[in-house]
């Protein structure tokens, strides 16, 4: 298939191509392989590279699921896949190859998916751009010289610029959505507990992290959930259920909601006029769908949370390195981990565990006061980012920065997105915008516990009334035009 066909279809396009007899699964591999030939040099997106295993699953029998034949990327963190090492884009990972799959790869083998890469990832996941030492800097499709967002933006790039029409993502800050924003994707980060975590890991910093996935349209974002939702046996957290399909429920107007619009963030900090445009026209669009809207937000110290985040992430941080070093037979160092993970790490240790359980405290309590604002409102609606995406460097934290430092940073650029992990509750970013120089900006829906659904259902109905390209305009320019623009 050219690539035009190829980048034209969403995920759930190309299975059913496939299923017509139109594709072969061969097929399919041999052109997401060839867009990874051509971009990827230029992306950086994708840093481990498994053909073999992508071509061994298609000589297996492959699962009859949603996505059978469809390939597939997964985030270099957390993730096991089996035969694999999982470097999180750190030195103290390097070394340790799964034994097995973790419960959501198995899930995600089952809808018949391929998996054949893995992704660039800032170490351990705890930044909002990826620009990690080990492997360089992804880049934007949009603007080569842009973040692609963090901590996955790899996988952001990847969908973007037409390797893939997905790759998994994970979120616990905004890891997600922010790379959604950045890449103009659709981003859902599901309601905690929605997607299994393990068996390797029961939780994620404190139970804001989530997974998921980076897609281009709404129908793969609700498929895919079909096929990897639900708790695993032991799961410290379980989810509110959801009886029937995610898919089927964006087939489903969504009803006139009650819309609460929160245009500045808890932060003091300032949102770029692109972005305050951006959601004035989308709360337009909304109030022309018939849904009523009116200014409010939680009654959150949004400050408190966040300033809370680094003990309880470094807590976690320095968990996953000790269990590292312990498997591997020998104690991890300074110089093996970047600047912000080892002050992080130390801030952490030095704070105690009585700072980790008040910040654990303040998260539940926040999910509670969150949870009786949505008895009043159906969703939240807010930009995803207070400025598009920075150039890369404007976010990277190297031997200079300290953890004020670099969480001011990241609060500036993102202050919007890190309470939904907090409370647990689901978020999602669609690119419903773009700047007047072409950058996405996307918007970010938040809704009350358990309510996937209807983030799906109203999602679907904004992409209807104002749909986004599929990928980025470089991934559309034939061969030539495109080694023109890097040359220029």
């Amino acid at each position: 298939m050219n690539t035009s066909e190829y980048i034209g279809h969403d995920g759930t396009g190309l299975a059913t191509l496939v299923r017509d007899g139109q594709l072969t699964h061969g097929e399919l591999l041999d052109a997401a392989l060839a867009q990874l030939i051509r971009f990827n040099p230029q992306l950086n997106a994708v840093t481990s590279i498994f053909e073999d295993l992508g071509r061994d699953s298609l000589s297996a029998d492959l699962p009859e699921g949603t996505f059978r034949g469809v390939p597939f990327l997964i985030k270099d963190l957390s993730q096991d896949l089996a035969g694999t090492v999982t470097t999180g884009s750190c030195q103290v990972l390097l070394g340790h190859v799964a034994s097995q799959d973790s419960t959501l790869v198995q899930r995600l083998r089952a809808a018949g998916l391929v998996i054949f890469g893995k992704t660039n990832t800032p170490e351990l996941g705890l930044s909002v751009t990826t620009e990690p030492a080990m492997f360089g800097p992804a880049r934007n499709p949009w603007d080569l010289d842009r973040t692609p967002g963090g901590s996955s933006g790899g996988s952001a790039a990847a969908v973007a610029g037409g390797i893939v029409p997905m790759a998994q993502a994970s979120d616990s800050g905004g890891s997600i959505r922010i790379p959604a924003s950045c890449c103009g994707l659709v981003g859902l980060k599901p309601t905690r507990g929605r997607n299994p975590l393990g068996p390797a890991q029961f939780e994620g910093m404190g139970g804001a992290t989530t997974t998921h996935a980076l897609t281009r349209t709404v129908r793969d974002c609700a498929a895919l959930l079909d096929a990897t939702a639900g708790s695993d046996a032991g799961d410290p957290y379980l989810c509110h259920p959801h009886q029937g399909s995610f898919l089927n429920e964006i087939t489903r107007p969504p009803g006139q909601l009650r819309i609460a619009v929160m245009a500045e963030p808890y932060a003091d900090v300032p949102v770029d006029p692109e972005v305050i445009t951006a959601l004035a026209a989308a709360t337009s669009l909304l109030e022309s769908l018939g849904h009523r809207l009116k200014p409010a937000r939680p009654a959150l110290d949004g400050e408190l949370l966040t300033a809370s985040m680094p003990v309880a992430f470094g807590a976690h941080t320095a968990l996953q390195l000790d269990q590292a070093a312990a498997r591997r037979g020998r104690p991890w160092h300074q110089h093996e981990v970047e600047p912000l993970t080892w002050q992080l790490v130390a801030a952490a240790r030095s704070a105690g565990a009585d700072a980790y359980a008040a910040a654990i405290g303040s998260w539940h309590q926040a999910t509670r006061t969150a949870e009786r604002f949505h008895e009043d409102w159906d969703v939240l609606v807010s930009p995803t980012l207070a400025t598009p995406p920075v150039p890369l460097g404007t976010l990277a934290c190297r031997d200079a920065d300290q953890i004020t430092g670099a969480w001011d940073k990241y609060i500036r650029f993102a202050p919007f997105t890190a309470i939904a992990n907090l409370t647990g509750q689901p978020a999602i970013s669609l690119p419903l915008a773009r700047t007047s120089g072409g950058l996405p900006i996307g918007v970010m829906f938040t809704a009350g516990l358990g309510r996937d659904d209807l983030l799906l259902r109203l999602a679907a109905q904004l992409e209807e009334a104002s749909p986004w390209p599929l990928v980025a305009p470089i991934a559309r320019q034939e061969p030539g035009a495109f080694q023109q623009r890097l040359a220029g």
